[in-house]
């Protein structure tokens, strides 16, 4: 039987790569402003991520399939780790985007080397605490790589080496795995006009979720730092979003596995948007209060796509639940690709007090679009899909979730 600690390389290659990825998208949003970069220039270079993970959902697995797993995830390695140099040695907004769109496109490569590599090691029986251990990997990793901000200077050289450094760190405990290299299945997406006849409520989630977190990845550090919090402030307030995010998604979990899901998405993004708005009186309250107001939004905002998922299963048949993840991922990255450019230009003419008041008005949106939907589709509480704690991520992890589907 599969154990955990044969894929100990595989999870501490991720925590490492997590550690040096999650510290140079939040250092990006800091240095930025040190070079004199305004906030519609940050959003739109935050974008650009978004629109390479999107790109690297359909590339990564054309180059996973043609060198191989460990070959692949040395290069895009490389590659991420050669990009966060690259911004330090060349402060101009057109080149960070090109190097945030090559991260995305290699953050998807490697998520996808990774579930895969997993998912064809754990038996039925584990899969689920595999996948459980797996994003307790990835929210840790996240957490933590924002308290490396103060480990040095944002205006120099160290962050930008120590980022590269945890990434590069990464390739070694997968390239020394034993572990054989799976197959890498072409992964074809459901017509979304389909998708959303069958799971409406799922798609407005999905897409919604995707404007509002594409906006607090690529912009809430932004806010931070303009709001006064200094450097060791941003770190704390996107370490506590986090924890708030992974903390959350049990309770939240449990409550909707016993309601109707529609309705509870909507009343969770409402709650959301009430959350928004204490973020934005508690900004004139100081540190303390800012950091209790982004671990309660956080908590109910970073939910809202692990809840699409789980209402996109209730109501697919099994064969088609990861085609199904594939169209829902990609609804999810056009609005994560839109939103930080969006988001950026309010800020640009309104100040950092339009970011708050953007959470408010997509989660007010997704609020009620989503009950509008629920309105007109059957409930079916007795068969829904248990919601399981996640992060954004490819295709392949969901068959951990699913292991009867294929």
């Amino acid at each position: 039987m599969t154990q955990i600690l044969p894929l100990t390389a595989l999870l501490l290659g991720v925590a490492l790569l997590l550690l040096g990825s999650g510290l140079l998208g939040t250092l990006l949003a800091v240095r930025g402003g040190i070079e004199g970069f305004d906030s519609q220039t940050l959003g739109s270079i935050g974008a650009m991520y978004f629109v390479g993970f999107l790109a690297g959902t359909y590339l990564g697995p054309m180059m996973i399939r043609r060198v191989g797993h460990v070959r692949a995830f040395a290069f895009f390695t490389a590659a991420i780790a050669c990009a966060a140099l690259l911004h330090e040695l060349v402060a101009n907004p057109w080149v960070w985007g090109l190097l945030r769109l090559i991260t995305g496109m290699g953050m998807v490569g490697l998520y996808t080397t990774i579930e895969s590599w997993l998912n064809s090691h754990a038996a039925p029986a584990q899969r689920s605490r595999i996948f459980a251990t797996y994003m307790a990997v990835n929210l840790g990793s996240l957490a933590l790589a924002q308290q490396l901000l103060h480990w040095s200077d944002p205006a120099g050289h160290v962050l930008f080496a120590l980022a590269a450094l945890s990434i590069c760190a990464a390739v070694m405990p997968v390239a020394a795995t034993r572990l054989a290299q799976p197959v890498v299945e072409e992964v074809h997406g459901i017509a979304l006009r389909t998708l959303f006849q069958r799971a409406p409520v799922a798609c407005a989630a999905g897409l919604l979720s995707g404007f509002a977190q594409g906006a607090f990845w690529g912009l809430a550090p932004v806010w931070a730092d303009t709001s006064g919090l200094g450097h060791n402030g941003v770190a704390w307030f996107m370490t506590v979003a986090i924890i708030g995010g992974a903390a959350f998604q049990w309770p939240i979990g449990f409550v909707t596995n016993h309601l109707d899901r529609g309705h509870v998405i909507s009343i969770i993004a409402l709650i959301a948007a009430v959350l928004a708005g204490g973020l934005l009186l508690a900004s004139a309250h100081g540190l303390g209060w800012i950091l209790l107001a982004v671990f309660v939004y956080g908590g109910f905002a970073f939910a809202m796509y692990p809840l699409a998922v789980a209402r996109m299963m209730d109501r697919l048949e099994k064969p088609e639940i990861i085609a199904g993840c594939a169209s829902l991922l990609l609804l999810h990255g056009v609005g994560a690709s839109i939103s930080p450019f969006l988001a950026g230009t309010l800020m640009h003419h309104f100040g950092p007090s339009a970011l708050p008041a953007w959470f408010i008005a997509t989660q007010c949106l997704l609020a009620g679009t989503a009950w509008w939907l629920s309105a007109r589709a059957p409930a079916d509480v007795e068969h829904q899909t248990p919601m399981t704690p996640m992060v954004r991520t490819t295709p392949a992890v969901i068959e951990m979730l699913e292991p009867e589907a294929h």
